[in-house]
């Protein structure tokens, strides 16, 4: 299928500069660039917001502390103080 996309000048020329060095037409560089990303969209399935779970884990115990010591500090807070 012939199409025309737009593509920005500094990114078209980096991508024909790589497609050159490989011995390859822009076209088919440019073809397997987005068979690259289609592929890569497909392993990360349709959630990839799944990928950063769980990644602050090792923060847990540090974060019961800072609110351990906010509960600990809000108690020495003079209500009348406030008033």
């Amino acid at each position: 299928m012939k199409t025309t996309f737009e593509i920005p000048n500094p990114i078209f020329r980096r991508a024909k500069s790589k497609a050159a060095e490989q011995g390859i037409p822009p076209r088919q560089f440019v073809t397997e660039a987005v068979e690259d990303k289609l592929k890569a969209s497909l392993r990360s399935g349709k959630k990839p917001w799944l990928k950063g779970l769980g990644k602050l884990k090792r923060l847990h115990k540090e974060t019961q502390r800072v609110n351990r010591i906010i509960e600990e500090d809000s108690e020495k807070i003079d209500a009348e103080m406030w008033r």
